[in-house]
């Protein structure tokens, strides 16, 4: 196929461009607490909410989605869409992949969408997860804590990341840069090495407050997340570590030493957030809001969308956590951009901690992370990472 100079000039431009911005959003499923599926109407409230929080460090404009499959449909594109041309809000897509042999819906939604509503879509979208934690839930820790749990294998994401890729080589988004995300000691995982070779970008999620063998004091918060933080893009071997997911229950059960509160959650936000995160690479944090009425931890960060924040946003001056020694520490994540792969250091697995809650593993794996398109039809129990999965096999997050 011959491909135009025109058209390799304005992929390098997007690329560019997307590589120069730091992005600030949170994660947003398909569903409610009680299960009820989210239309235009609750993601128009969410990220109008996000845009206009007091106190916060920048403009939390974008969103990362877990699927492009609006809840109760086959293949309708999801509602966010909408919602988000009409507050303009930057999107990371998410396709589910765990416990599928195909992504068709998912890519029949994508294009409907994009017929839809055509660039003022695609000019919108940042990038593109394959997947979510899929590697971590057949991982040993993944089925020690859920010994049911679905996931999916780095042949399996590897192969609808090319999937996706041919769908939408000739498309508006042919540009846009393909990650996969997972935990941080998924990607230290030599045997996951497949996945990094194939991805622009790699998507983390931790939680260091599941980290109940290390030492998980709200205190030692910031040294763990950096732990993790640093292992993961020294795994990453040189490509762009996005921060998917992360953030601090404001109630909830203890774990270990971790103790659930407003005010841990606001210094998780601060040690974490401010000193590491915001505005230096792209950071999508759990949560705005709760969504998981099955999770015994409550992270949302307002009260029923308040723009008025649980705790004070403002990021101090001084922080307590140590700086960390790592050649990656502190320095910006650009967000987009191939690099050179390699496999890194493992590092030590953390030991998993089952939880009826849907907590984790020890490896700072989401507390919720269930959201998976399919059908309205059936109700699926998948176990601890999938709480409640609803919508054919899933949606059980946010």
């Amino acid at each position: 196929m011959r491909v135009s100079t025109s058209a390799l000039a304005a992929g390098a431009l997007a690329t560019l461009a997307s590589a120069g911005e730091n992005y600030l959003g949170f994660n947003s499923g398909a569903m409610k607490t009680d299960q009820s599926a989210k239309f235009k109407a609750d993601f128009l409230a969410e990220f109008t909410t996000a845009q206009g929080l007091k106190g916060a460090p920048g403009k939390f404009d974008a969103v990362r989605l877990y699927t492009n499959i609006q809840a109760y449909s086959k293949n309708d594109p999801i509602e966010a869409f909408d919602a988000a041309i009409e507050t303009n809000t930057k999107i990371l897509l998410g396709l589910w992949t765990s416990g599928t042999d195909s992504i068709d819906n998912e890519v029949t939604a994508l294009k409907n969408g994009l017929k839809k509503y055509g660039k003022k879509l695609a000019d919108l979208i940042i990038g593109v997860s394959i997947g979510s934690e899929d590697l971590y839930r057949i991982s040993v820790t993944g089925l020690k804590n859920d010994p049911k749990g679905v996931g999916a294998g780095p042949d399996v994401i590897t192969g609808f990341i090319k999937e996706f890729k041919d769908s939408f080589a000739d498309s508006d988004i042919a540009s846009v840069p393909i990650g996969h995300v997972d935990t941080w000691d998924s990607w230290t995982n030599g045997s996951n090495k497949a996945v990094i070779d194939a991805v622009d970008w790699i998507g983390v999620d931790e939680y260091p407050y599941y980290e109940d063998t290390k030492g998980n004091d709200i205190k030692n918060a910031g040294t763990l997340f950096d732990n993790a933080y640093d292992a993961t893009i020294g795994a990453a071997g040189g490509k762009p570590v996005w921060v998917t997911e992360t953030g601090y229950p404001y109630t909830g059960i203890k774990w270990g030493q971790a103790v659930a509160s407003v005010e841990n959650a606001e210094y998780y936000w601060q040690e974490v957030g401010c000193r590491r995160l915001f505005n230096k690479t792209p950071t999508f944090w759990y949560n705005l809001r709760d969504s998981n009425g099955a999770n015994k931890q409550s992270f949302a960060i307002t009260n029923n969308l308040s723009t008025t924040p649980r705790f004070n946003l403002t990021c101090p001056t001084h922080f307590d956590t140590p700086s960390s020694t790592s050649s990656g520490a502190n320095k910006p994540t650009p967000t987009s951009g191939s690099g050179s792969s390699s496999s890194g250091g493992v590092s030590p697995t953390p030991s998993g901690t089952p939880s009826e809650s849907g907590s984790p593993s020890g490896s700072g794996s989401s507390p919720s992370n269930t959201d998976q398109p399919g059908g309205a039809a059936s109700l699926t129990m998948i176990g601890a990472t999938f709480l409640v999965a609803v919508f054919g096999t899933t949606f059980a997050l946010m």
